[in-house]
């Protein structure tokens, strides 16, 4: 019988890392400057940011999927690779997965596999799936049976060079070199620049010692905040249309931008 979300979790093992990767790059359109500690202290859309040596913890995680789904905006997850060197990259996008009567949920009607499990674990739990056999998406259980969120976009913050290297490897030879904020700008993607992989599914956020998310900068107000449509969930009926997807306005790593929504809750405010 799979562990119940009120349950703790035993961390896997770390996952492996190829070798090779060179130090961190922090040039180009995000300007990521560095203490000799090799740690994130502004970048070109958030002034003023502050290392925090603090990591969010259960109680943070504890909460319901859409309330979680909002609070991730601004938060930094963190990836250490095997060498000791840190990824990170602030969320600027994300989606609720409700379960139950969600249509567009991997949990709709309860519905609990080896594949989804983690939805029903404690909250902080990662969900880690697999899509056309070769892409990964993340996610991160939340209160309610069966919900989580999915992590939609990063703004790289920390090893830019090596997240570059990590998307490159599944592109073509002939490709354009990815701007710095296409680096993690949809769910797959940043999956690839922070070297996610199935390996991390079922992973505490909250204890694990490769993964896990430490506090923003700043709070982040509603205003700062766009709430539109999933994307990609079509097969979801009326629930595709649902506002469960939640992003911060203006910022360019964003993975789709709903124009008419951002006029709507302008004029609304």
């Amino acid at each position: 019988m799979m562990p119940r979300k009120r349950k703790r979790l035993t961390p896997l093992n770390a996952v492996q890392s190829k070798p090779g990767f060179s130090p961190a790059d922090t040039s180009g359109s995000l300007t990521v400057l560095l203490d000799g500690n090799s740690s994130p202290v502004s970048s070109k859309y958030f002034s003023e940011e502050k290392r925090t040596s603090s990591r969010l913890g259960t109680d943070f995680f504890n909460q319901p999927c859409i309330n979680l789904a909002k609070s991730f905006l601004g938060q930094i997850l963190v990836h250490k690779l095997p060498d000791g060197r840190e990824l990170r990259g602030r969320i600027v996008e994300t989606e609720a997965y409700l379960g139950g009567e969600d249509a567009a949920s991997h949990s709709k009607g309860g519905k609990q596999t080896a594949r989804n499990a983690a939805m029903f674990m404690k909250p902080g739990t990662l969900y880690v799936y697999q899509i056309y056999g070769i892409y990964f998406c993340m996610n991160v259980s939340s209160q309610g049976e069966g919900a989580a969120v999915l992590l939609r976009s990063l703004e790289p913050l920390q090893g830019l060079d090596t997240m570059r290297q990590l998307r490159s490897a599944r592109r073509k030879g002939s490709a354009k070199p990815l701007k710095d904020w296409q680096l993690c700008n949809g769910p797959s993607k940043l999956c690839q620049a922070l070297a996610i992989n199935k390996s991390f599914d079922q992973k505490d956020l909250a204890y694990d010692t490769t993964v896990w998310m430490e506090p923003g900068s700043e709070a982040l107000g509603e205003q700062a905040l766009v709430t539109a449509a999933r994307i990609g969930v079509s097969y979801g009926g009326e629930w595709a249309q649902k506002p469960l997807r939640f992003y911060i306005r203006g910022n360019k790593c964003v993975s789709v931008v709903d124009k008419k929504k951002e006029r709507e809750q302008a004029a609304a405010e």
